[in-house]
């Protein structure tokens, strides 16, 4: 859930009308081949971001070949016919620039930000990655060595790092969403050539694409860029696929216990939400936040501080186009059975669902909501991820204008009533994660 906040409201208002948000100006247009074009001026800085949001994620996998979304991130900097293999990253920085990528369940996102002046170049840059990037054995034999390394660091050898992929592969039973972008590295080794090419031919294509472009940028040019670079490129001549597939709704409470390479116990819950555009998505994130978000959480003040039963409270909110999940996990203090932790938690979490939230509460909440929202468009890099995912998850650009009116129509009632809904005790995971030496004895 997105962790937003509201800015300079005096504390102790029990009702808050929505601040007065800057409203971030844009021009959009749509090129022949399918690409969405967003730009963005602001000439404050001498900087711009160039953005590609490619509406593929692990979620249009097929079972048997998991991965590919993020191992096609790492990919996707091998080079084209025109940029040495390897070069990509040395090119951008040699020009004072960054870059970066992420995959997530359902879009990869790359960008580079660069001095305003450098702008064609990243133009130029993308457009190659788009039409003609290197997909050979060679370059799917060197990113299989840097995603195994990537799964070894971040998964396998660092403590609760399965938290996602155990957790996923319970809370789903039928949908994508069951396996983590990292995907199966027995589905890569087995995977041919062949079908790396064809996912890019598949996924990697304009009409899947939208292109931002924020910063210090003269509107006339940057389209004339845009359309010099990126026109030419052939739209997908195949339907993209998307997951026609609906989870069932979970009756019952998974449990299991997980043996860890850790010293100290983690009770891990977790519980199935609504669509990302769902209606009751604002309460949940904000409900989210009062929980877990932070040292002044409900939780974290009454379990870490107070009772000191743990010694971290936290959740991993994912807000997902088809369903995502509200993930939370405790780390018990020294002494603490993983079942006593699991109940107090369940009492706070019974707290909220028989008596709601207090007034000031409430109002505390909502200004931290909206001073996160708006912190989330304070910078370019910010402002273009939102204005695509407004295009791109949202269907319409100018959501990023309107999502703090979205959460100013939450009500206290409606946190109670989506605490009541979704944190269902019936329909959810739980796992204990302990210490392999546990293992044994159990």
């Amino acid at each position: 859930m997105r962790k937003i906040t509201a800015l300079g409201l005096v504390a102790g208002m029990l009702t808050l009308p929505a601040l007065a948000q800057k409203k971030i100006e844009y021009k959009e247009f749509d090129l022949d081949n399918g690409l969405h074009v967003i730009m963005h001026q602001d000439e404050t800085t001498p900087i711009v971001i160039t953005s590609v949001l490619y509406h593929v994620g692990s979620k249009n996998e097929q079972p048997d070949r998991t991965g590919f979304a993020h191992f096609f991130e790492h990919l996707m900097f091998e080079g084209s016919p025109n940029i040495e293999r390897g070069e990509y990253m040395n090119i951008i920085q040699s020009r004072g620039g960054t870059l970066n990528a992420f995959t997530s369940n359902d879009i990869t996102y790359y960008y580079e930000l660069l001095p305003s002046n450098e702008l064609e170049l990243a133009l130029y840059m993308e457009s190659e990655r788009m039409l003609q990037s290197k997909v050979d054995q060679t370059g799917v034999e060197t990113q299989r060595e840097v995603v195994k390394e990537e799964k070894r660091q971040s998964y396998d050898n660092r403590p609760y790092g399965s938290i996602l992929i155990e957790t996923l592969k319970r809370a789903y039973t039928v949908h994508p969403y069951r396996w983590a972008p990292i995907g199966s590295l027995d589905d890569l080794n087995a995977a041919s050539i062949e079908e790396f090419q064809q996912f890019y031919k598949d996924f990697y294509v304009p009409n899947n694409a939208t292109l931002t472009i924020a910063g210090d940028l003269d509107y006339a040019q940057t389209e004339k860029w845009v359309r010099q670079y990126f026109s030419e490129i052939p739209r997908g001549t195949k339907e993209i696929y998307r997951p026609n597939i609906v989870e069932p709704k979970k009756t019952a409470e998974i449990r299991d216990i997980i043996y860890d390479n850790i010293q100290i116990p983690a009770v891990i819950q977790a519980y199935n939400l609504p669509k990302r555009t769902d209606q009751d998505s604002y309460a949940l994130s904000m409900l989210s936040t009062y929980l877990t978000g932070g040292n002044s959480s409900l939780m974290t003040k009454e379990l870490v501080d107070k009772q000191q039963k743990a010694l971290a409270l936290a959740a991993i909110p994912l807000e997902l186009e088809d369903g995502g999940i509200f993930i939370m996990y405790g780390i018990t203090n020294m002494g603490v059975e993983p079942k006593d932790l699991e109940t107090e938690v369940d009492k706070l979490i019974k707290q909220v669902q028989d008596e709601g939230i207090s007034d000031q509460d409430f109002a505390k909440l909502q200004n931290i909501m909206e001073n996160n929202l708006v912190s989330g468009n304070s910078s370019m890099a910010g402002i273009a991820q939102n204005l695509a995912e407004s295009h791109v998850i949202f269907g319409d650009t100018e959501y990023i204008n309107k999502e703090m009116e979205m959460y100013s129509k939450v009500t206290k009632a409606d946190l109670q009533r989506v605490a009541q809904k979704y944190l269902d005790l019936n329909g959810r995971v739980v796992l204990y994660y302990l210490p392999k030496s546990a293992q044994s004895t159990e």
